[in-house]
Order: structure tokens, then C-alpha cells, then sequence
């Protein structure tokens, strides 16, 4: 396995998105958490479709938004799901308590057994894990090339 660290990646196209996605994802095992944050239309569930292909899981995986949480279960026995969730519907809710939502989805009841992969999550997820990988993307305003920053905070 990789050394899990910290890093900074320009991509160009979809395709490198997807690569890094599933570069990390390769890092990742049962109980993990990854944080995706940065602006609509950055790459975050195109991140997220590299991960779920390192993981090998079942797909499609496509923006859980409207349902917050897609289950991807794992094709070999033994090897951790993929929990995506879409937290962006709820942001823009002041009435919602983010954390009370994000904690009826149980995500820490399935972590034994899954990788949980959070989008709009930064300041609430991080909480699920004491292992936990934060990628933040960007997308210049000039431009389609994406910037990942990513952290792994681990005990």
C-alpha cells in the first residue's frame, strides 16, 4: 500500500480526476472516511468514481444528492463498500441540524465494513473517522484544469 500523506495534483481532464480518484482510493480501507470539498462543477463525484473503481465496487456512481447516500457494494467478498453521500441539498436548509442529519444516515454503524465517501461534508464528516482523507478540489475561472489538495489525518 501507499504511504498515506499529504498532496497537490493539477488535472487536466476527467480522466486524471478519475486516475487520482482511484490513486487514492487504493490507500483506502474498511473504516476510512474521505471528505470531498470545493465549488459545484469541481470533480467531486468524478474523484469519487476513481475511488469506487480502486475499491471495486458496484456502480453506477453518480451524485447522491437527491437520495444522500448511495450504498456501492464491494464484487470481492471481504473487501469494504462504498458509502457515497451528497450532503449539498442540505446546506442551503438554515431549519436543518447538518450533524443531526448526518448522523441519522448511521454511517458510523457502517464504517466497520465500508469506506464512507462525503461530498459538502467538510466540519461535519471528519467526525464519522479518526482516519480520514480530505481532498479539496478547485477549478480555475479560466479554465477546465482542476487542483486536488489532499490530507490524510490519521491517529
Amino acid at each position: 500500500m501507499t504511504e498515506r500523506g499529504s498532496g497537490t495534483a493539477q488535472l487536466p481532464t476527467a480522466e486524471d480526476t478519475v486516475a487520482l480518484g482511484a490513486r487514492l482510493g487504493a490507500q483506502l480501507r474498511a473504516g476510512d472516511v474521505v471528505v470531498l470539498s470545493g465549488p459545484l462543477g469541481a470533480g467531486k463525484t468524478v474523484l469519487a468514481k476513481g475511488i469506487a473503481e480502486a475499491l471495486d465496487v458496484d456502480g453506477p456512481v453518480i451524485s447522491p444528492t437527491f437520495v444522500l447516500a448511495r450504498v456501492h457494494r464491494a464484487r470481492n467478498p471481504g473487501a469494504p463498500a462504498m458509502i457515497h453521500v451528497d450532503l449539498y441539498r442540505l446546506l442551503d436548509q438554515p431549519a436543518v441540524d447538518l450533524l443531526g442529519e448526518l448522523d441519522s444516515l448511521d454511517l458510523d454503524t457502517d464504517l466497520e465494513d465500508a469506506v464512507v465517501v462525503v461530498e459538502w461534508g467538510e466540519g461535519l464528516a471528519e467526525r464519522l473517522s479518526d482516519s480520514h482523507l480530505d481532498v479539496r478540489l478547485e477549478r480555475g475561472s479560466d479554465s477546465e484544469v482542476r487542483t486536488a489538495v489532499w490530507d490524510w489525518s490519521t491517529p
